[in-house]
């Protein structure tokens, strides 16, 4: 661990800074309408998840944290871009706007309330998590997880309900990387091998469908099965 408290000082800041971004990033993906734009979104808080991993690994002085957030920067901000820009890429580069069922104007309200319910519950949690860069690692990480969770609600397409259920497990990460910073490698490894076959399949699933029908609209694929 770094020996001044200056320096720690100044890696809790940049730590702040990297969660102030990475839940930016949340809100982004709960305002933008356009596939390809959501992706873009989807790397820069990977990155932003990948700087919190770097900073806390050298806080924390753990070797297996800093590869972590080598392999989270590689996977998520270079490996599924590709798998999906690949596989998806007439409907990722598509112009036209998420179908979504609130405005984004509301959606942005609810949003609001859900960071705000995450801090409450991650209240309690804060005097058991490790370190004092956990104390923004917990709220935002939980609130980038309700967030993600949110959007795979109300939005309307296979396509950006993937984008965000890995935007949910960004947020999952986010908060993890700061209550077991010494959690094994090999399990992480694990979480992101997971990651990129859960991506590839989904990937290839969305394809296969849109050939097939014609959209990727979740409800008009619902009504083809009643009928």
């Amino acid at each position: 661990m770094p020996g001044t408290d200056s320096t720690i000082l100044l890696l809790t800041e940049l730590n702040a800074l990297a969660a102030s971004f990475f839940l930016l990033t949340a809100f982004g993906l709960i305002a933008t309408r356009q596939i390809l734009a959501c992706l873009r979104i989807f790397v820069i808080q990977a990155t932003f998840l990948a700087a919190s991993a770097f900073i806390l690994s050298y806080q924390n002085a753990s070797g297996s944290l800093f590869i972590v957030g080598g392999i989270t920067l590689a996977v998520k901000a270079v490996l599924i871009p590709w798998l999906l820009l690949g596989t998806l890429g007439d409907e990722l580069r598509s112009r036209r706007e998420i179908s979504q069922v609130f405005n984004i104007s509301t959606s942005l309200l609810i949003s609001l309330i859900l960071v705000v319910f995450a801090y409450f519950v991650s209240v309690p949690l804060l005097g058991s998590a490790p370190g004092g860069a956990s104390s923004v690692n917990l709220p935002i990480g939980l609130a980038g997880l309700l967030l993600g969770a949110y959007a795979m609600t109300v939005r309307r397409e296979a396509v950006p309900q993937v984008i965000a259920i890995l935007s949910m497990e960004n947020g999952a990460f986010f908060a993890g990387i700061a209550i077991a910073p010494d959690l094994p490698l090999i399990a992480e490894l694990a979480a992101a091998f997971d990651v990129l076959i859960i991506t590839r399949v989904l990937g290839v699933l969305v394809m296969k469908v849109h050939e097939h029908i014609g959209t990727t609209a979740v409800g008009d694929m619902a009504a083809l099965k009643e009928e």
